[in-house]
């Protein structure tokens, strides 16, 4: 271990400061300018110093800094990272569930901000902004046409709590401005993207993260499709790439009796910590189906695994990412951190799922493109002849055989749809194209109805509804696959619905929207 720390710390060194074989000041000098020694402990801060009073041209020491231990940390494990400021206080808003601001989501279409979402009870709600506005001027100042970016929007729109901001705002029709002031205020992020009721006896629940709200927001759902009925759930686990070991505890312990074990933690330096289900949890009976897929990672691979391992639920769709390692957070006083490996986490059958990094962190990053090379998010049997699972298994409480090593394999394989990953589609996501022609084209159509059950239900987009989409994109796009159009079209007049629909109706009804026609989900209803 220490041979291996001696080597990072080298090739830290002489990544900084560069091999000196031509030029050479004789350690004495360089003592005696810097005022301390080369001997001892603390290298890497003194070749900061060294760097930063002695070297040739004027150097970002923070950035270097940054670099110099996020490398370090590379060289352990994938997930051990440094955290720049920003990028700290990003993730810590997202599972704090929270931040201070106006509670909006918006577009920039033609430099001008138009609203495509208002957070019901936020600042933006209270003060009643509605979804479809374009902010015209902020302050008594100019705002649209002002060359706006992501950045200076979110500089503008947050801020101290209950700090007021001025707006004139012109309607979706953009005839004529009125007047807004909207004070700051928090902003609750909920985990829950929809929770509606799939058929007479079934829910279904999409947690998008596992934050410190997580359980308040799960519980919330719950209550309310419980009274419309409730008796089965599809809880959707896909995309979801963890959060706080704390959140996923508390979710398995919804669905299970007193004293049984969710997950143990384990490190040289932690000692074995076991979370226990309690007697609290409001979904212990009901029947249960968990939908995964390769981007399901960490506390979704807690709780999957925990019911899996428990027999509490049925796991369909694709294998998960594959995370069995715990991070703890340190922070420093600028508003950086370091989110650190301390511990591995194990199911109760005594599963470690993490998939192997040994070959570096390129191998790692593209490990789920070689799974898609290989042909294993098409094909079961593809899928269970990866090397991974002809290792150690192990057994679920009643029986069934499990597997560690490379995430948690589903009990019912559904196939990724091809349809969903043309280069085409992702461009026009990318671009906000959907988006952008439900606010140009389609908010007279969306008007017509008066529900979101009557849209979803009697709404169809047709081939000229397509073509007028495609023609409208192209205006952006100036090259686009006509055969990966044609491949893609009945996901992308899918996208299109669901968009429309989000646009007067939430997230409920674009998952709606799109459930229709998926399959994974269609099959997790079958279960």
């Amino acid at each position: 271990m220490k041979k291996t720390a001696g080597v990072i710390f080298r090739t830290l060194i002489l990544l900084l400061v560069g091999v000196t074989i031509g030029l050479y000041i004789s350690r004495n000098t360089a003592d005696r300018n810097l005022g301390f020694s080369f001997s001892g402990d603390d290298k890497l801060s003194k070749v900061l110093t060294l760097v930063g009073e002695n070297y040739v041209d004027s150097v970002n020491i923070d950035s270097i800094q940054g670099a110099s231990i996020n490398q370090l940390l590379q060289n352990l494990d994938p997930h051990s990272l440094y955290l720049p400021p920003q990028q700290a206080q990003n993730i810590n808003e997202r599972l704090e569930g929270g931040f201070n601001g106006i509670g909006i989501e918006y577009q920039l279409l033609r430099d001008t901000l138009i609203i495509t979402q208002v957070y019901a009870g936020g600042p933006a709600a209270k003060a009643g902004l509605l979804v479809g506005s374009k902010v015209i001027n902020v302050d008594h100042k100019k705002f649209s046409g002002t060359k706006l970016t992501a950045d200076r929007v979110n500089g503008i729109f947050r801020g101290e709590k209950d700090a007021a901001m001025e707006m004139d705002v012109a309607n979706a029709n953009g005839i004529g401005t009125r007047p807004i002031t909207v004070k700051r205020g928090r902003v609750d992020l909920s985990s829950v993207n929809a929770a509606y009721m799939a058929n007479d006896s079934t829910g279904y629940i999409k947690i998008n993260k596992f934050a410190a709200t997580t359980d308040v927001d799960f519980r919330t759902a719950l209550k309310k499709l419980k009274v419309d009925g409730m008796s089965k759930l599809v809880l959707d686990l896909r995309g979801n790439g963890g959060g706080y070991l704390s959140a996923a505890t508390s979710m398995a312990d919804e669905f299970l009796g007193k004293g049984k074990l969710i997950v143990y933690t384990k490190g040289v330096h932690e000692p074995r910590t076991d979370y226990f289900a309690t007697d609290s949890g409001n979904f212990q009976q009901g029947k249960v189906t968990v939908l995964i897929d390769e981007y399901s990672a960490s506390a979704s691979e807690i709780l999957a695994g925990a019911l899996q391992d428990l027999d509490r639920a049925i796991i369909v769709g694709r294998r998960s990412f594959g995370k069995g390692l715990v991070q703890q957070q340190f922070p420093f006083g600028d508003g950086s951190a370091v989110n650190l490996t301390v511990a591995r986490y194990y199911t109760p059958s005594g599963r470690s799922i993490q998939k192997s990094y040994k070959g570096g962190l390129d191998s790692y990053r593209n490990e789920l493109a070689q799974r898609m090379r290989k042909g294993e998010l098409f094909s079961e049997q593809s899928n269970r002849s990866d090397s991974i699972f002809k290792g150690s298994s192990y057994h679920t409480a009643s029986g069934r055989k499990v597997y560690s090593g490379g995430g948690i394999m589903p009990d019912v394989f559904v196939p990724a749809d091809t349809t969903q990953n043309s280069q085409v589609l992702q461009s026009l996501s990318e671009q906000q194209l959907f988006s952008a022609y439900v606010i140009d084209r389609m908010q007279s159509v969306i008007n017509k109805y008066d529900t979101a059950d009557d849209f979803i239900k009697h709404y169809t987009l047709t081939d000229d509804d397509f073509r007028s989409f495609i023609l409208y994109s192209s205006q952006t796009l100036k090259e686009m696959d006509s055969r990966e159009l044609l491949q893609s079209k009945g996901y992308i007049k899918s996208i299109l619905k669901a968009s429309a629909a989000r646009f007067k109706w939430g997230d409920n009804a674009f998952y709606e929207v799109m459930n229709g026609s998926d399959v994974a989900y269609k099959k997790a209803l079958e279960q």
